[in-house]
């Protein structure tokens, strides 16, 4: 599911194609249903050249099965980057080369640089900058610095008809 004013690079892949297997609990039916995973992505983002989204997987009742991936509002991902996380906030800023591991959380307002290797169920709070390998908080957003998340500059240099953004 795409926001608005979403763009969506060359050569990316957003894996949607997962198949979720949920046990029912009704007694009429005995094997697991397949349902399609959600891939949830908000508005104004923008997803850079040759990054994957991949919903995380785990077991869940016996059985392999793969769980929702929510994007939010105004979130860049650089080229190159793998996401596996459980849930990003809105106004994030993932840079080039950032591997995300399964079920990370991501609050609202985080900077994650280049080359970040954030381990596996890690939760990363608003307003943090995240660095390293792997990764932990190295500062904070300052106040009045959080109009660096908007994006909407970004998109008037892309499509058919670019402008150069506004100085």
């Amino acid at each position: 599911m795409l926001g608005g004013k979403t763009v969506i690079q060359p050569e990316v892949m957003i894996r949607g194609d997962l198949v979720r297997s949920i046990q029912s609990s009704s007694s009429s039916s005995s094997s697991g249903t397949p349902n399609n995973t959600a891939v949830a992505i908000g508005r104004y983002c923008f997803l850079s050249r040759a990054s994957c989204l991949r919903p995380p997987g785990r077991f869940y009742k016996g059985a392999f099965t793969y769980m929702p991936l929510r994007m939010g509002d105004h979130v860049f991902v650089g080229p190159s980057s793998v996401i596996q996380a459980a849930s990003i906030g809105s106004h994030v800023h993932i840079g080039a080369r950032v591997v995300v591991g399964e079920f990370a959380i991501i609050k609202d307002y985080v900077r994650v640089l280049d080359e970040t290797v954030i381990p596996p169920n890690m939760v990363i709070p608003s307003f943090s900058i995240v660095a390293g390998q792997p990764a932990r908080v190295i500062g904070e957003v300052p106040e009045g610095g959080h109009e660096a998340f908007e994006l909407r500059d970004l998109y008037k240099t892309v499509g058919n008809n670019p402008q150069p953004p506004a100085s």
